[in-house]
């Protein structure tokens, strides 16, 4: 198991005639292959949000339920970073193929186990499990994508790859209410998405390569003669660093990763708690059907594609690599819908989805950013760990927040308390980011300066 996980070794240099159809034959397979992989994690990730409602119907609470989902945030954001750490001294293709079929195995458990579902005990643990079995998806494909892509195309890279997630979680609905139509059981919410993120598994297996270099290639960087701004890049950062030089000289001390990690906390809260909360919010608040809510909380989910891509853009062409501004602009236009959602009242559901859409479309934006800023900051052997730092904060900070405290204050104060704290959050995540845009911009002329010295 530890030879799978291992990195893929040097290749032999290719001929320099057949760099060029290699290199381009590959980097699409890879895209593809991290692409559809990750939305495959997707499928089993929050799925269990369109189950709690029956979860309800059988008696749980919203702050019971809201600690059992909060197991997944818990663990997901303890092994985003921690096994960031395992992916960056791993093999993307065999890392990121094991983490998915394993949290598909558990999310197939949860739907044909009685017991899986008979306690919040059981299920906390089993959406722990799932969890850290989550945070196998993220870190090779970040190590993939600063292999493969250089620096002045990730921003556009990277956003298109990230609507990857918002593709899998859009399915999520669609395949509920196909699970739901064939079984007539709401279980298959849970073992129904299993069996597909099983399939998708497989897929990663054989259409992910590691390295260029394993493959006979040179360095992205050598190749594109693209070399990263926020460091000073040197042939080092091509061997494996070890774990100590990993959180310690390129992780912990780095306080712009700290500050954007503390803005990401803010941020998911912001994604989750208008997201895991949807359904019952729809449902009780709103009066909408599970077939409703269900194409509701997909749509919240597929409005973050253009989102995502046109921010992607904004951040390389119109702000030319500076991550913050854009985020900047996308939460408070986040903000402006969380307000008209809540404050709008039932019966007017046309301006329900519209809000959700909304909010889809400028929450992930952020999300993306942060995501790309963390590989911005750090040499690439050492990505998968940066981006878990800020995936540390997002989950346990943010996702859990939303989970346990929303839930919370809702059963005690009512649903207008957890939409105060959903736009406290929103205000907070802006004022981070405006600190990080002016942290970033004097980090950049420092590098420049000794670029020029």
């Amino acid at each position: 198991m530890i030879g799978f996980l291992k990195p893929a070794v040097h290749s032999e240099t290719l001929q320099s005639d057949e760099v060029d159809h290699t290199y381009t034959r590959l980097r699409w397979q890879v895209f593809i292959g991290i692409f559809v992989g990750y939305a495959g994690y997707y499928l089993v990730r929050k799925n269990f949000s369109l189950a709690m409602p029956h979860l309800v119907a059988e008696g749980y609470s919203k702050a019971e339920l809201g600690f059992a989902l909060a197991g997944v945030s818990i663990a997901y954001g303890l092994s985003k970073f921690f096994m960031g750490s395992v992916s960056d001294r791993s093999n993307a293709r065999a890392f990121m193929s094991l983490g998915l079929a394993m949290s598909a195995l558990v999310l197939i458990v949860m739907g044909t186990v009685p017991m899986a579902t008979g306690s919040v005990a059981a299920m906390f643990t089993l959406l722990m499990l799932n969890g850290w079995f989550q945070g196998m998806g993220w870190p090779p494909s970040g190590r993939i994508m600063v292999h493969w892509f250089s620096p002045s195309e990730r921003g556009t890279k990277m956003a298109i790859w990230n609507v990857a997630h918002n593709i899998g979680g859009g399915l999520v609905g669609p395949i509920a209410i196909l699970g739901m139509a064939i079984f007539a059981d709401w279980h298959s919410i849970l073992y129904f998405h299993g069996l597909f993120a099983l399939a998708v598994a497989v897929l990663i297996f054989f259409m992910v390569r590691d390295t260029p270099q394993s493959e006979g290639l040179p360095s992205i960087e050598e190749y594109h003669n693209d070399y990263p701004k926020a460091f000073a890049y040197s042939r080092d950062h091509e061997t494996e660093f070890s774990a100590k030089e990993i959180f310690f000289k390129y992780v912990l001390n780095n306080k712009l990763l700290w500050m954007i990690a503390i803005a990401n906390a803010f941020v998911y809260l912001v994604r989750y708690g208008v997201l895991d909360w949807a359904p019952t919010y729809l449902g009780e608040v709103k009066d909408f059907s599970f077939d409703n809510s269900s194409w509701a909380y997909a749509m919240y989910e597929w409005a973050g594609i253009p989102g995502t891509l046109i921010c992607g853009w904004l951040s390389d062409k119109v702000f030319k690599g500076h991550r913050a501004p854009a985020a900047i602009i996308y939460m408070l236009l986040t903000m402006l819908c969380v307000v008209v959602y809540w404050l709008n009242p039932a019966g007017n559901p046309g301006i329900d989805i519209a809000m959700l859409i909304g909010i889809g479309f400028f929450i992930y934006g952020p999300v993306m950013l942060i995501g790309l800023h963390a590989l911005d900051l750090a040499p690439k052997k050492a990505a998968g760990t940066a981006a878990g730092f800020t995936g540390l904060f997002g989950y346990v900070g943010g996702a859990m927040t939303a989970n346990i405290l929303i839930g919370f204050a809702v059963d005690t104060w009512g649903w207008d308390a957890g939409f105060g704290i959903i736009v406290a959050a929103c205000v907070l995540s802006i004022l981070l980011l405006a600190v990080t845009w002016k942290m970033e911009r004097k980090k950049s002329s420092e590098v420049g300066t000794e670029g020029d010295a």
